[in-house]
Protein backbone atom coordinates (compact mmCIF):
# COMPACT_ATOMS: atom_id res chain seq x y z
CA UNK A 1 0.00 0.00 0.00
CA UNK A 2 1.54 3.15 -1.13
CA UNK A 3 -0.66 5.50 0.07
CA UNK A 4 1.28 8.74 2.51
CA UNK A 5 0.19 10.16 5.75
CA UNK A 6 1.37 13.82 6.03
CA UNK A 7 1.87 16.54 8.80
CA UNK A 8 0.67 19.72 8.70
CA UNK A 9 0.38 22.79 11.00
CA UNK A 10 -3.39 24.60 11.34
CA UNK A 11 -4.35 25.08 7.78
CA UNK A 12 -5.00 28.28 6.23
CA UNK A 13 -8.75 27.54 5.13
CA UNK A 14 -11.65 26.93 6.42
CA UNK A 15 -12.13 23.62 4.51
CA UNK A 16 -13.70 20.84 7.01
CA UNK A 17 -12.93 17.86 5.16
CA UNK A 18 -9.26 17.11 4.08
CA UNK A 19 -8.22 14.46 2.64
CA UNK A 20 -5.24 13.99 5.17
CA UNK A 21 -4.56 13.83 8.84
CA UNK A 22 -2.11 15.90 10.71
CA UNK A 23 -0.17 13.27 12.42
CA UNK A 24 3.65 13.50 13.70
CA UNK A 25 6.32 12.09 11.71
CA UNK A 26 9.95 11.27 13.08
CA UNK A 27 12.34 13.31 11.18
CA UNK A 28 16.40 12.25 11.08
CA UNK A 29 18.76 14.73 11.32
CA UNK A 30 19.65 14.56 7.87
CA UNK A 31 16.14 15.35 7.25
CA UNK A 32 15.82 18.20 9.91
CA UNK A 33 19.14 19.52 8.53
CA UNK A 34 18.09 19.84 5.29
CA UNK A 35 14.20 21.56 5.87
CA UNK A 36 16.02 23.98 7.90
CA UNK A 37 18.99 24.38 5.25
CA UNK A 38 17.78 24.48 1.76
CA UNK A 39 14.17 25.56 2.38
CA UNK A 40 15.32 29.10 1.17
CA UNK A 41 16.62 27.61 -2.06
CA UNK A 42 13.51 25.36 -3.01
CA UNK A 43 11.15 26.34 -1.07
CA UNK A 44 8.05 28.43 -1.34
CA UNK A 45 5.98 29.95 1.35
CA UNK A 46 2.20 29.88 1.23
CA UNK A 47 1.26 33.32 -0.39
CA UNK A 48 -2.81 34.27 -1.00
CA UNK A 49 -2.16 35.88 -4.75
CA UNK A 50 -1.04 34.31 -7.62
CA UNK A 51 3.01 33.00 -8.26
CA UNK A 52 4.59 34.29 -11.16
CA UNK A 53 6.14 31.15 -12.52
CA UNK A 54 8.42 32.31 -14.37
CA UNK A 55 9.93 34.40 -11.49
CA UNK A 56 10.14 31.53 -9.02
CA UNK A 57 11.82 29.22 -12.04
CA UNK A 58 14.00 32.03 -13.53
CA UNK A 59 12.65 31.03 -17.39
CA UNK A 60 9.70 30.03 -19.33
CA UNK A 61 9.36 26.26 -19.86
CA UNK A 62 7.02 23.82 -19.65
CA UNK A 63 5.49 23.53 -16.02
CA UNK A 64 4.12 20.76 -14.14
CA UNK A 65 2.92 20.48 -10.57
CA UNK A 66 3.00 17.17 -8.73
CA UNK A 67 0.09 16.98 -5.40
CA UNK A 68 1.64 14.82 -2.63
CA UNK A 69 5.40 14.41 -3.46
CA UNK A 70 5.43 11.95 -0.63
CA UNK A 71 9.27 11.28 -0.20
CA UNK A 72 10.14 13.14 -3.43
CA UNK A 73 11.20 10.12 -5.20
CA UNK A 74 9.21 10.11 -8.38
CA UNK A 75 9.42 14.12 -8.20
CA UNK A 76 13.03 14.34 -8.26
CA UNK A 77 13.89 11.63 -11.06
CA UNK A 78 11.25 13.31 -13.24
CA UNK A 79 13.04 16.13 -12.60
CA UNK A 80 16.44 15.14 -13.68
CA UNK A 81 15.13 12.80 -16.29
CA UNK A 82 13.51 15.81 -17.84
CA UNK A 83 15.41 19.22 -17.46
CA UNK A 84 13.95 21.23 -20.10
CA UNK A 85 10.67 21.13 -17.83
CA UNK A 86 10.38 22.60 -14.11
CA UNK A 87 8.29 21.10 -11.30
CA UNK A 88 6.21 22.34 -8.67
CA UNK A 89 5.62 19.83 -5.65
CA UNK A 90 3.05 20.46 -3.18
CA UNK A 91 3.72 18.16 0.24
CA UNK A 92 2.80 18.33 3.39
CA UNK A 93 4.54 15.78 5.52
CA UNK A 94 7.26 17.20 6.51
CA UNK A 95 9.90 14.09 6.96
CA UNK A 96 8.74 13.81 3.78
CA UNK A 97 10.06 17.39 2.30
CA UNK A 98 12.89 17.39 4.20
CA UNK A 99 14.07 14.13 2.51
CA UNK A 100 12.66 15.66 -0.90
CA UNK A 101 15.19 18.84 -0.34
CA UNK A 102 18.30 16.62 0.70
CA UNK A 103 18.03 14.56 -2.56
CA UNK A 104 17.31 18.03 -4.90
CA UNK A 105 20.50 19.17 -3.60
CA UNK A 106 22.71 15.94 -3.60
CA UNK A 107 21.77 15.80 -6.70
CA UNK A 108 22.53 19.62 -7.68
CA UNK A 109 18.81 19.39 -9.43
CA UNK A 110 17.76 23.02 -10.09
CA UNK A 111 14.36 22.90 -11.68
CA UNK A 112 12.17 21.82 -8.76
CA UNK A 113 10.35 24.10 -6.09
CA UNK A 114 8.38 23.14 -2.94
CA UNK A 115 5.03 24.43 -1.43
CA UNK A 116 4.37 23.13 1.89
CA UNK A 117 0.29 23.79 2.49
CA UNK A 118 -3.08 22.12 1.69
CA UNK A 119 -3.22 21.83 -2.06
CA UNK A 120 -6.98 23.17 -2.62
CA UNK A 121 -5.66 26.00 -0.89
CA UNK A 122 -2.71 26.49 -3.05
CA UNK A 123 -4.45 25.49 -6.26
CA UNK A 124 -6.96 28.09 -5.53
CA UNK A 125 -4.99 31.41 -3.92
CA UNK A 126 -0.98 30.50 -5.76
CA UNK A 127 -1.51 28.98 -9.09
CA UNK A 128 -2.54 31.08 -12.07
CA UNK A 129 -5.41 29.54 -14.35
CA UNK A 130 -4.05 28.12 -17.66
CA UNK A 131 -0.52 27.87 -16.31
CA UNK A 132 0.20 23.93 -15.72
CA UNK A 133 1.40 21.70 -19.07
CA UNK A 134 0.58 18.68 -16.51
CA UNK A 135 -0.46 17.89 -12.96
CA UNK A 136 0.60 14.39 -11.50
CA UNK A 137 -0.81 12.80 -8.25
CA UNK A 138 0.27 9.60 -7.85
CA UNK A 139 -0.78 6.78 -5.01
CA UNK A 140 -2.95 9.79 -3.14
CA UNK A 141 -4.34 8.27 0.02
CA UNK A 142 -7.10 5.94 -0.53
CA UNK A 143 -8.72 6.02 2.92
CA UNK A 144 -10.25 2.60 1.74
CA UNK A 145 -13.10 2.91 4.75
CA UNK A 146 -16.55 3.62 3.33
CA UNK A 147 -16.97 6.03 6.15
CA UNK A 148 -14.06 8.02 5.05
CA UNK A 149 -14.88 7.94 1.20
CA UNK A 150 -15.25 12.04 1.85
CA UNK A 151 -11.62 12.51 2.46
CA UNK A 152 -10.64 11.19 -1.11
CA UNK A 153 -8.44 14.12 -2.25
CA UNK A 154 -10.21 13.04 -5.68
CA UNK A 155 -13.29 14.70 -6.02
CA UNK A 156 -15.40 16.44 -7.99
CA UNK A 157 -14.98 20.01 -7.28
CA UNK A 158 -10.90 19.15 -7.10
CA UNK A 159 -10.52 17.89 -10.52
CA UNK A 160 -12.62 20.71 -11.81
CA UNK A 161 -10.29 23.14 -10.06
CA UNK A 162 -7.15 21.04 -11.65
CA UNK A 163 -8.57 21.55 -14.47
CA UNK A 164 -8.98 25.24 -14.57
CA UNK A 165 -5.42 25.17 -13.69
CA UNK A 166 -4.32 23.18 -17.23
CA UNK A 167 -3.59 24.86 -20.34
CA UNK A 168 -5.67 23.82 -23.44
CA UNK A 169 -3.95 20.55 -23.94
CA UNK A 170 -2.22 19.94 -20.51
CA UNK A 171 -2.48 16.54 -18.97
CA UNK A 172 -3.76 15.19 -15.68
CA UNK A 173 -2.16 11.59 -15.01
CA UNK A 174 -3.36 10.05 -11.93
CA UNK A 175 -2.23 6.42 -10.10
CA UNK A 176 -3.71 3.93 -7.63
CA UNK A 177 -2.74 0.67 -6.12
CA UNK A 178 -6.63 0.51 -4.88
CA UNK A 179 -9.11 -0.93 -7.49
CA UNK A 180 -12.17 0.67 -5.69
CA UNK A 181 -10.32 4.25 -5.60
CA UNK A 182 -9.13 3.63 -9.07
CA UNK A 183 -12.88 3.01 -10.26
CA UNK A 184 -13.77 6.20 -8.32
CA UNK A 185 -10.94 8.21 -9.92
CA UNK A 186 -12.71 7.37 -13.64
CA UNK A 187 -16.08 8.11 -12.73
CA UNK A 188 -15.10 11.51 -11.03
CA UNK A 189 -12.90 12.30 -14.06
CA UNK A 190 -15.22 11.40 -16.40
CA UNK A 191 -17.62 14.23 -15.12
CA UNK A 192 -15.39 16.74 -16.09
CA UNK A 193 -16.17 18.86 -19.32
CA UNK A 194 -13.51 18.95 -21.36
CA UNK A 195 -11.11 16.33 -20.04
CA UNK A 196 -10.61 13.44 -22.44
CA UNK A 197 -9.45 9.70 -21.83
CA UNK A 198 -6.30 9.06 -23.40
CA UNK A 199 -6.55 5.58 -23.11
CA UNK A 200 -10.05 5.89 -24.64
CA UNK A 201 -13.79 6.58 -22.72
CA UNK A 202 -13.75 4.46 -19.46
CA UNK A 203 -10.28 2.72 -19.91
CA UNK A 204 -6.82 2.90 -18.17
CA UNK A 205 -3.62 4.12 -19.31
CA UNK A 206 -0.66 1.65 -19.37
CA UNK A 207 2.15 3.40 -17.48
CA UNK A 208 3.70 5.90 -19.31
CA UNK A 209 7.68 6.15 -19.23
CA UNK A 210 7.74 9.57 -17.60
CA UNK A 211 6.23 8.03 -14.16
CA UNK A 212 9.01 6.22 -12.30
CA UNK A 213 8.72 2.82 -10.72
CA UNK A 214 8.83 3.19 -6.97
CA UNK A 215 10.39 0.81 -4.79
CA UNK A 216 7.10 0.33 -3.24
CA UNK A 217 5.20 -0.47 -6.31
CA UNK A 218 8.22 -2.54 -7.69
CA UNK A 219 7.69 -4.22 -4.59
CA UNK A 220 3.51 -4.59 -5.07
CA UNK A 221 4.26 -5.93 -8.53
CA UNK A 222 6.54 -8.87 -7.81
CA UNK A 223 3.99 -9.78 -5.20
CA UNK A 224 0.69 -9.79 -7.87
CA UNK A 225 -0.35 -6.29 -6.93
CA UNK A 226 -1.96 -4.14 -9.57
CA UNK A 227 -1.57 -0.24 -10.16
CA UNK A 228 -4.04 1.37 -12.75
CA UNK A 229 -3.24 4.67 -13.93
CA UNK A 230 -5.54 7.25 -15.73
CA UNK A 231 -3.96 9.54 -18.43
CA UNK A 232 -6.65 12.52 -19.36
CA UNK A 233 -5.80 15.43 -21.42
CA UNK A 234 -7.48 18.60 -21.39
CA UNK A 235 -9.36 19.19 -24.56
CA UNK A 236 -8.00 22.47 -26.92
CA UNK A 237 -10.53 24.93 -27.60
CA UNK A 238 -11.26 24.06 -30.84
CA UNK A 239 -10.64 20.10 -30.72
CA UNK A 240 -14.01 18.49 -31.40
CA UNK A 241 -14.35 15.71 -28.66
CA UNK A 242 -15.27 13.51 -31.38
CA UNK A 243 -11.79 13.93 -32.65
CA UNK A 244 -8.87 11.73 -31.73
CA UNK A 245 -6.49 13.98 -29.64
CA UNK A 246 -2.92 13.56 -30.44
CA UNK A 247 -0.38 12.74 -28.36
CA UNK A 248 1.54 15.69 -26.33
CA UNK A 249 5.06 15.78 -25.38
CA UNK A 250 4.51 16.97 -21.81
CA UNK A 251 4.83 16.24 -19.39
CA UNK A 252 8.17 14.32 -21.65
Amino acid sequence: MLHKTPLIDEPTTNRTVRSFVRRSGRMTKGQLNALERLWPQYGMDFREDNVDLNALFGRSAPRILEVGSGMGDALVEMALTHPQNDYLGIEVYRPGIGSLLKKLDELGVTNVRVISEDAVVVLKQMIPDASLDAVCIFFPDPWPKKRHHKRRLIQTPFIGLLANKLKCGGMLHMATDWEDYAHHMMAVLNCIPGLINEAGQHHFSPRPDYRPLTKFEQRGRRLGHQVWDLVFKKADQALSISKSPSTPSNPQ
